[in-house]
């Protein structure tokens, strides 16, 4: 009978500490689910926040060049339909990387700076222009050698190919002007070397100097005239 009675306890205990072991198991389970479930939710929020910022920048950058376009026909010049069918390539490789990027193609916005034709024009117009006053927080093309200008500006890529570069439709070709990225301190030291519809339009090679890992737009820049 005393051996029956060991049996049994001993049976018991075990069968306890595997109901133990099995709740334990289970509530392991359903924390790991819980975290993983968090860190995807986690996860889809940055992709979504990345994908964002992606799309606004390229969105600024067709904006750019479609105003560049539209101030070449307001008041066109001899250069003005090779430079037309130059942006109009770039722009079908923006729409390109707004598809590729799962942004809407063919999104369009405007960068900080108003677009301006700033292609040859009458002395009369030229000569109005150099005497009005620059928009606020911007220097011009007078600033010294070193100042800030544009101060305020946002900065994308023109999407043009080559050596790096930058248009503008504040400075003259042959400017340098310096441009720093201030959320991550990287900088790069080009040449003007075309018009664009803002103050600073950066060209793929120059941009991938100073940009953020999958962003299309510089918020937080720094433009200087040197030299």
């Amino acid at each position: 009978m005393s051996r029956r009675r060991t049996a049994s306890t001993k049976k018991k205990l075990a069968l306890l500490v595997t109901a133990a072991a099995v709740a334990g198991g289970g509530a392991f389970a359903l924390a790991t689910t819980s975290n993983a479930s968090q860190t995807n939710t986690q996860n889809a929020k940055t992709l979504s926040a990345t994908n964002s910022t992606v799309c606004q920048g390229l969105a600024t950058a067709l904006g750019n060049n479609q105003s560049f376009i539209a101030g070449q026909k307001a008041s066109p010049d001899a250069q003005s339909a090779a430079r037309i069918a130059n942006r109009e390539a770039v722009i079908a490789q923006i729409k390109v990387q707004q598809k590729a990027s799962g942004c809407t193609v063919g999104e369009s916005a405007q960068g900080s700076q108003a677009a301006q034709p700033a292609q040859s024009a009458p002395a009369a117009t030229a000569t109005a222009t150099s005497k009005a006053t620059p928009p606020a927080g911007n220097t011009g093309t007078g600033a010294a050698a070193g100042s800030q200008v544009c101060n305020g500006s946002t900065v994308t890529l023109s999407g043009e190919a080559g050596a790096p570069a930058a248009s503008s439709n504040q400075f003259p070709a042959g400017t340098t002007l310096k441009v720093t990225n201030l959320d991550n301190n990287k900088s790069t030291t080009v040449k003007v070397t075309s018009v664009s519809g803002s103050c600073v339009l950066l060209n793929n090679a120059a941009f991938e100097q100073v940009r953020e890992p999958g962003k299309f737009l510089i918020r937080r820049a720094l433009i200087q005239k040197v030299g």
